[in-house]
């Protein structure tokens, strides 16, 4: 196939059988390019919009049904980043052959872009969105992610309520940033009535992309960072329990 604009995706690696981007086992991929630099991001070398290997759709969709026998009922394919909806208009053939496969989409997203193509892709063809909750108030988002306002992403969270369609939110437990619980009974006041929350995923902090960050040349900023205690764990995910049908931390 040649390969043009519209049937190419810029991706940045491909996991086969990922087990903690959605529902069952999946294939993920990862694309290249995001427009955020949060301080905890484990995977640095994917914020570059230059960087990345140019698949073909239609090889993309070959290799997801070479793996279609393991989804089982509930496994399929997930696109994160990097941000993906940077290339919301290539994920729309993309995600459109996959249902047609009869293959479960799900986009993680943190949910900066609400375009006419990201639109169309949320409306007609991603059966899951996981939203990437960054911070609950102004201030500490722009510190966290290195973007001013957070509204954008509580717009989309909005736009995928109206809808009606399933949506998990995710949640980077920081200890003192984002894990105190004025900010955890926040985010539940915040989302509580929401229809289409199924669950919401706890991510604790964790270091394990600091030798990224250093091979790239750039400061990790949250190098005095603690990780939290399972205690600190526990006391998020039952604050949380009282707003959320589900509360699961990874």
């Amino acid at each position: 196939m040649i390969k043009t604009s519209d049937n190419i995706l810029n991706v940045h690696s491909i996991e086969s059988f990922g087990t903690h981007d959605g529902p069952g086992i999946r294939m993920v991929v990862f694309l290249q390019g995001c427009k955020l630099r949060c301080q905890y991001c484990h995977n640095p070398d994917t914020i570059d919009t230059q960087g990345g290997t140019a698949y073909t759709i239609e090889d993309l969709v070959k290799r997801a049904l070479r793996m279609k026998s393991y989804f089982g009922n509930n496994g399929g394919v997930t696109v994160s980043g990097g941000e993906p909806l940077l290339q919301a208009k290539s994920l729309i053939p993309f995600f459109k052959r996959l249902k047609e496969e009869g293959i479960h989409t799900n986009i993680d997203t943190n949910g900066r872009l609400l375009n006419h193509p990201t639109t169309e892709l949320l409306d007609h063809y991603a059966d899951l969105v996981m939203l990437d909750i960054k911070h609950m108030n102004e201030a500490g988002f722009q510190k966290l992610a290195g973007a001013k306002n957070k509204e954008t992403t509580f717009n989309f969270a909005k736009y995928r309520e109206a809808s009606g369609k399933k949506m998990w939110l995710r949640y980077v437990l920081i200890p003192g940033i984002t894990n105190t619980p004025e900010l955890l009974h926040q985010l539940g006041t915040y989302f509580k009535d929401y229809k289409t929350i199924e669950k919401i995923e706890l991510q604790p902090y964790h270091k394990l992309g600091v030798h990224k960050w250093e091979a790239l040349g750039w400061e990790y900023e949250l190098k005095d960072a603690r990780e939290n205690t399972q205690e600190e764990i526990d006391t998020a995910v039952k604050i949380l329990s009282s707003y959320f049908k589900e509360v699961k931390a990874n």
